[in-house]
Formats: C-alpha cells, structure tokens, sequence
C-alpha cells in the first residue's frame, strides 16, 4: 500500500469513530449499528460492561443512553492507527465525555483511552471490537454543584 492509499484508509478509519461518536449522542441506533460487523465485541467501563454482536452492543446503548434525560458529549482525540493488512486495522483514541442524567440529577464527567479493531469489508471499515479504560471520571449531582443546563428546548 502506497503513502497516499494509507492516508486514505487511516482518514476512512478517523471517520467511522466520528460518526460511532455521534451516533451514539445523537441516539441515532441504526447509524451506529452500521459502524460494527455482525459479530463485533465491545467492553466499556474497563470490561464491566461486555457484548458480543452489534445487536448485543446496540441493545445495551439504547437501554443506557436512549431516553430524553440523557445528555451526551463524547469526544475522540489524538488517533494512533496503524493498518496491519489491507483489511484491518487498530486504533487507540484519546476518549473525553460528558454525561448529563436529567432523571437522577446527576453530572459525569471523564477521560479514557480505546483500543479499537478494525475490519474492511466490502469496501468500508467497520469496527470489530472497540472498548476503552478509564484514566478518571467524576460524579457530581447537578441540584447541589450551582450548574444550571442552558441548551434550546429546556
């Protein structure tokens, strides 16, 4: 593979995490379901939270994240990807997301690190395993910190 074919697949890989990102705040499932192979494997919250298969993995989010007191922001900084072969990949992304839970009054806020596996098929990357440990989070409920949420609609 050639300098410029690399650039390529490494640009192609940076934007199916984007869009795992934002799909996930956006609570866009089937955007999201689209970003993993059939039988992908995800471990978040450093294992305690595994799944086998994208509708193990979509069915888990939805249940966590898919509700209107559930406000998201989760950001992916600082890519190392490296192409093993012309149809896989890895990648290890700097994590820092923000959580806000309207319903139990709470704020979260943390950093962590992903090691992703990637797979290429029939021309599009699409995650196989992705999963992240923790460096630090922090709790705080929202009714004692003096926040207030200021966003359109609220």
């Amino acid at each position: 593979m050639d300098a410029v074919q690399l650039l390529l697949e490494i640009e192609s890989i940076k934007q199916l995490k984007y869009r795992y990102q934002r799909s996930v705040d956006m609570h866009d499932w089937d955007g999201l379901a689209d970003c993993f192979v059939p039988d992908a494997v995800c471990a978040y919250g450093d294992g305690e939270f595994t799944f086998t298969g994208r509708e193990s993995i979509i069915s888990f989010l939805r249940s966590v994240m898919d509700r209107n007191g559930m406000l998201s922001s989760h950001q992916v900084h600082h890519p190392e990807i490296a192409v093993t072969s012309d149809t896989t990949a890895t990648g290890v992304w700097a994590l820092h997301d923000s959580v806000i839970d309207l319903d139990n009054d709470s704020y979260y806020v943390g950093a962590a690190y992903y090691h992703d596996e990637y797979v290429k098929q029939d021309g599009q990357w699409r995650i196989a395993h992705t999963g992240y440990e923790r460096i630090w989070e922090q709790y705080q409920t929202r009714s004692t910190s003096g926040w207030k949420l200021g966003m359109p609609g609220l």
